[in-house]
């Protein structure tokens, strides 16, 4: 496998004053390349709609009382995204059969129970002690006054598509196309409650911070919102962050997305006068908090958002497979290029 990426001191950091803007990103847009993209695109079809389905139903069902941090359902979901990894020969980064990153009731609010993140782990065969960190909150608001709150979109789907990503990264692996960088999928708790869970990770992480090369967060992309049901258009996702700490984050998604997926990338919510502040608002804040690149995906809000009728037979599955594929080619590119990602933005003056 062999993936090109030329990129000079010049390029990122932009010391040489006679370089305009414009010909930095372009000299930077022309650095991105994806040499192996049939290889790429080959694990990348081994996500499909019916299997985001199955963890959809699933992970959304009555069985998980709507995942509430702590609760039962929440622990169910959590033991089944463990014996997921397991039956896939996905390591722990904790050793043994330890897949739980426990966290304290003396963390939470005096209401709430202990509770645990989920993590996984491949390592990388070049790069190992680089981490590309790939999430999305495995929880959500449980059954208040009795009756449950599915959470098939906030965020069973994002659960679902760490999933799948996994999977199709220990199937390149076994097939002799492992990643060089290590792939860190974690499975947050308490971002319904105030983001609990990522910022436990990031004050106790188990990779070292400055090691963490880019985190893809993702928190609802099954759905259409209100916007481009208006406008008769699904084929879409909302990016959230990409050019905030890194330029060239930015651009490696554009390429992604331009060699594999043809998805209109929508920057609406990245404005930071935007009254929604969706870039505080999941899990990935706390990563960028600590000047760790990040993406967030995310379909934005419909009528059925944080409410009992968010349901897996509302999930668009064909559209949620594209937008995994996307952050599958995404996060490839990161763990494969031969330089790592810098936390870099171009200026324009």
């Amino acid at each position: 496998m062999k993936l090109i990426f030329i990129t000079s001191v010049l390029t990122l950091v932009g010391s040489c004053a006679n370089i305009s803007y414009s010909e930095k990103i372009d000299n930077l847009k022309k650095s991105i390349v994806f040499d192996d993209a049939e290889i790429i695109e080959k694990y990348s079809n081994t996500i499909t709609a019916d299997q985001l389905k199955n963890h959809v139903y699933t992970l959304a069902s009555e069985n998980f009382q709507g995942r509430e941090t702590g609760e039962i359902g929440f622990n169910k979901a959590s033991k089944f995204v463990k014996d997921f990894y397991v039956s896939h020969n996905i390591s722990s980064p904790l050793g043994s059969d330890n897949y739980y990153q426990r966290i304290p009731k003396s963390y939470f609010s005096e209401t709430s129970v202990a509770s645990q993140n989920v993590v996984a782990y491949i390592e990388g065969s070049e790069y190992p002690n680089e981490i590309i960190i790939i999430s999305a909150h495995l929880d959500h608001l449980g059954y208040p006054d009795g009756v449950i709150y599915h959470g098939a979109d906030d965020n069973s789907s994002g659960t679902a598509a760490v999933l799948e990503i996994a999977n199709a990264f220990i199937r390149a692996k076994q097939s002799g196309y492992g990643p060089k960088r290590s792939i860190l999928f974690l499975h947050l708790t308490a971002e319904e409650s105030g983001l609990f869970g990522s910022r436990y990770y990031v004050n106790h992480p188990i990779y070292a911070l400055e090691n963490t090369v880019a985190n893809l967060n993702i928190d609802m992309i099954g759905r259409v919102d209100r916007n481009y049901q208006e406008q008769q258009n699904q084929n879409y996702i909302y990016l959230i962050g990409s050019d905030r700490l890194s330029t060239e984050l930015h651009y490696i998604s554009e390429a992604a997305n331009e060699q594999f997926t043809n998805l209109t990338l929508d920057y609406k919510y990245n404005d930071e006068n935007d009254s929604n502040q969706y870039y505080y608002r999941s899990d990935h804040y706390n990563f960028a908090n600590n000047n760790i690149p990040v993406i967030f995906y995310f379909n934005g809000e419909h009528d059925d958002y944080h409410q009992p009728t968010d349901t897996p037979d509302k999930i668009n599955y064909p559209l949620l497979q594209k937008r995994t594929q996307l952050i599958f080619s995404t996060a490839w590119y990161l763990a494969n290029s031969n330089k790592r990602l810098k936390a870099v933005k171009l200026k324009k003056h």
